[in-house]
């Protein structure tokens, strides 16, 4: 080891940019295990009030990091971007060895003896696993509980929702827990979450990032992808994440040029489309405010910037059905067997599957065939999409799910994340980055949607905004009650 260095305090060490830090452990001024140590202490000191990483494993991240070290020194032949950074996994994705539980109780004491594919292809990348972030039973609703770990609590007020299904991951980078944590998303998981903690969540095009083995490896439906504090970041791990594998028969080679390199010489694009709403559900007003501002930024970059979208009118029910069928296909042993231990809303949308005729499934694939096409043309006249990345501000943590809004009542528990939903089915790439604040303080994000396979361009637009804003420079950050008072003695 450089004992010639000053050390960086562990608090400052959590505060830096996983850029920042990447940079450091290559110069051998920081080691994995000093890092390990730092989100461990940091960890300690506010994961009470928040629950976002519920399941650690300090002393396998500790292992690890003496594995990656040489003589003190970072071992010069670790390959991959991450160089012995540690992260957090998403209790959704098996790490060997480590208890895995998908939130729900069927596998409260579950400990998987192989990892995903996609864990896999970050610990050769260099990443260190230093615990499993909380997500709702199967990542099935928007709001992070369960009942094996409880609610998570959103750091910019513990009394609020982080969302979900990857409230956890987004929480924990927040706080300055982890410098990155890995997220999934099918109907809104990463952009949901990103946007109620004021960080970046990204959902790649699917095959961008390898997983599995899966129940159904050909659905294009959901997709795991990064959490970050900014878009840099973001592009980081996105970089560490990509690459082919046989067992993953939609995953993509890594592309020629890098996501972080995208964003280093982002310029802005030439024309846009904002729409408040996607015209097919009402969003809360203050939100469209402040989204709508965001989108003005682009105009004052040199944009056109226009209030128009693709027609997105037969998403609702062709989402609906595809993730009804889904969730019969992958949980129907889970509700024959062990109906006493799932959730009220996981029941209910299993037998929806269950329910569902070959015509109903047909008239859905129809749908979402004429609903990339449209998006396909629009893409032909311009570069990006925006809007609302959810349609409320963070909520109550005691809220199971947004029920209403303006008037309007929602009759199942995903009926509200249409927004990034209707996204989802046109597996085009999106990102939510942080638009501003409302008036009670709380996060609000701005969802970005690319042509097919245009993570490029996402996460560069990501990129433009949080120079114009600033947002990005406020995480991490101690948690927060309702007073907005930290919770973090200094």
């Amino acid at each position: 080891m450089n004992t010639d260095r000053d050390p960086c305090p562990i608090p400052e060490l959590c505060r830096l940019s996983a850029i920042r830090v990447v940079e450091l452990l290559k110069k051998g001024e920081v080691t994995p295990l000093e890092l390990v140590d730092a989100a461990a202490e940091r960890i300690a000191q506010t994961d009470h009030h928040l629950n976002a990483l519920p399941t650690l494993c300090i002393e396998r991240a500790q292992e690890h990091a003496k594995r990656i070290m040489k003589n003190g020194n970072i071992d010069s032949n670790v390959p991959g971007q991450l160089t012995g950074l540690p992260v957090a996994i998403k209790d959704l994705m098996p790490v060997a060895e480590v208890r895995t539980t998908y939130g729900s109780l069927i596998f409260a004491d579950h400990i998987p003896s192989q990892s995903d594919i996609m864990v896999e292809h970050l610990e050769r990348n260099g990443a260190i696993v230093i615990g499993k972030s909380n997500t709702p039973e199967f990542g099935a609703g928007a709001s992070t509980f369960n009942d094996v770990f409880g609610k998570t609590h959103n750091p910019w007020n513990i009394d609020k929702s982080v969302a979900g299904s990857s409230g956890g991951s987004a929480a924990a980078v927040a706080a300055g827990q982890v410098w990155l944590a890995t997220g999934s998303d099918l109907g809104g998981s990463l952009r949901t979450p990103a946007s109620f903690n004021s960080v970046v969540g990204l959902r790649p095009s699917p095959g961008r990032v390898a997983r599995g083995p899966i129940l159904q490896p050909f659905s294009t439906l959901s997709v795991d992808g990064p959490i970050a504090r900014n878009a840099a970041d973001a592009a980081l791990f996105l970089d560490a994440m990509c690459g082919q594998h046989m067992a993953d028969p939609l995953s993509l080679p890594v592309p020629p040029n890098s996501f972080l390199d995208a964003v280093r010489i982002a310029t802005p694009p030439k024309r846009i489309g904002f729409s408040p709403d996607l015209g097919i559900v009402p969003v809360d007003p203050e939100v469209i405010a402040c989204c709508r501002t965001a989108a003005q930024r682009f105009h004052d970059m040199g944009c056109v910037v226009e209030e128009v979208c693709p027609d997105f009118s037969e998403a609702i029910d062709c989402f609906q059905t595809l993730r009804a069928a889904m969730f019969a296909t992958e949980h129907a042993e889970d509700l024959r067997l062990h109906r006493d231990k799932l959730k009220p809303e996981l029941i209910w949308n299993i037998e929806k599957g269950q329910a569902l005729t070959a015509k109903e499934i047909a008239r859905a694939i129809e749908a979402r065939t004429r609903l990339y096409r449209n998006v396909v043309s629009f893409f032909g006249g311009y570069d990006l999409l925006l809007c609302p990345a959810a349609i409320v501000p963070p909520f109550d943590v005691d809220t199971r799910y947004v029920d209403e809004v303006d008037g309007h009542k929602f009759d199942n528990y995903v009926h509200w994340i249409s927004i990034t939903f209707a996204i989802t089915l046109t597996s085009c790439p999106a990102i939510s980055a942080p638009a501003g604040f409302s008036t009670h303080g709380l996060p609000i994000g701005l969802q970005i949607v690319g042509p097919p396979r245009g993570e490029a361009s996402v996460l560069a637009a990501a990129a433009l905004l949080e120079q114009a804003t600033g947002h990005a420079e406020r995480v991490p950050l101690d948690p927060m009650d309702g007073n907005g008072r930290k919770l973090v003695s200094p």
